[in-house]
């Protein structure tokens, strides 16, 4: 990979390390909010203001796609962060839940502004090598959820440490993502091939709003086919970045005390177990990137499915463990450990089937590559909703259920893709 590729992937992380650390700062600072001057605030209200986030990002993204086709990616890439570092500023001052609002729909229209423009860069700079794109979407994934990650778990000891100046302190995250993306990253252009050149099709960006580029995009079966699977995938996802810490630093009510992952815990020591998890999810990042040429995407995202339904079993049985001795707790713990690692490569996966598309549309890289977020945001949506009444019903049991529900539903489409994954190039 080209030295704006690998810049590209770290300007990714970065920015998704300051996604990752508002968020996890913003579920703390809500917790607390009443010793900030702020009333109480409960499950559901929590996974309203994480849905904002992505309404913004589903909304902006088609837009951001096409201005990026428009306009070259290295320009649309950088909006994002300065979008991003308002957003932190003004969450820092106030305690009112309608801003608050306003906030996160600003900063999920950072991520929509700059992860289509990402992908489409990655999508054009590994057209034809099959092997590097494997590398590099397993990479952005990679940075994406790293980034995330360690966001959330900066997030408890930040906060322990000076309380709401940590969003002051994401700011400068910010700035550094806009300078990687501005003097580290060069523009790519799509080179005609000379078939294309003899058969009169070669691709030129698009000089105007054009509509119907796009609807012959959201036409296409092979989008759909991938949509259901992984809008579920990251509706998962989605229910365990947020709501799940809410739900292990709360106080737990009376009726959730037989929860063995309800009891109060330490921001610092939920950020602790993020990290262990985090490491798990890297190392199931980087493993199944690098089958690419080994196995089929659907069969990445098969595997990848039965891990999570693994995965799920594993935390209820842990949950209720609290009477059964250390040895089941660690065995459940091991389970959990290997679904989750199985589960990472369904991501990767996915985002390598959406760049196959691209090939078909080379001149719209940006708007396919949109539809990354477009998922990503009806999944994380989806799951926000779905995961706050079930927390607010039945605590980590809650979220089991749900994302049980969401797996059945993301299983339902995998064997119609893997009919027509031919029609993406696949072999």
């Amino acid at each position: 990979m080209n030295r704006s590729v690998t810049a590209v992937l770290f300007g990714t992380f970065t920015l998704r390390f300051s996604t990752g650390l508002t968020g996890g700062l913003l579920v703390y600072y809500l917790a607390d909010l009443p010793a900030f001057g702020g009333i109480s605030v409960d499950s559901t209200t929590v996974g309203i203001l994480t849905a904002a986030y992505y309404i913004a990002e589903l909304a902006l993204s088609p837009l951001f796609g096409y201005l990026s086709d428009r306009f070259g990616a290295h320009r649309i890439m950088q909006v994002g962060p300065i979008f991003g570092l308002v957003a932190v500023f003004v969450t820092a001052f106030v305690v009112d839940l309608w801003i608050l609002g306003g906030t996160r729909l600003l900063e999920g229209g950072a991520a929509a502004a700059s992860i289509p423009s990402i992908l489409g860069y990655i999508a054009l700079a590994t057209s034809g090598d099959q092997s590097v794109r494997g590398r590099a979407v397993a990479r952005f994934e990679a940075a994406t959820l790293l980034g995330i990650g360690l966001g959330i778990v900066g997030a408890g000891p930040i906060f322990d440490a000076i309380g709401r100046g940590g969003f002051i302190v994401n700011g400068a995250i910010y700035i550094l993502s806009f300078a990687i993306y501005r003097w580290g990253v060069v523009e790519l252009h799509h080179e005609a091939t000379d078939e294309e050149r003899q058969a009169g099709t070669q691709h030129e960006r698009p000089r105007a709003l054009d509509l119907s580029r796009y609807r012959a995009i959201l036409s296409s079966p092979r989008v759909w086919l991938l949509a259901p699977t992984w809008i579920a995938l990251n509706a998962v996802l989605g229910s365990w970045t947020t709501q799940s810490v809410f739900q292990l630093v709360r106080e737990p009510p009376p009726r959730f005390e037989n929860q063995m992952l309800m009891q109060g815990f330490s921001p610092t020591g939920v950020s602790i177990g993020f990290a262990a998890i985090g490491i798990i999810f890297m190392a199931g990042l980087w493993y199944w990137g690098n089958r690419f040429r080994d196995l089929r995407r659907t069969s990445i995202i098969a595997i990848g499915v039965i891990g999570a339904l693994f995965m799920l079993a594993a935390i209820f049985g842990l949950n209720h463990a609290a009477e059964l001795g250390l040895p089941v707790q660690l065995l459940l713990g091991a389970i959990a450990a290997a679904g989750l690692f199985v589960m990472a490569g369904a991501t990767p996966a996915a985002v390598g089937l959406l760049a196959d598309i691209s090939e078909s549309h080379p001149a719209d890289r940006g708007a396919i590559m949109g539809l990354y977020s477009v998922f990503l945001g009806i999944g994380q949506i989806l799951g926000a909703l779905l995961s706050g009444p079930a927390g607010d019903w039945a605590g980590i049991d809650g979220l089991v259920g749900s994302s049980a529900l969401l797996i059945v539903v993301a299983m339902l489409p995998v064997q119609r893709l893997r009919a027509s994954e031919h029609l993406v190039g696949t072999r």
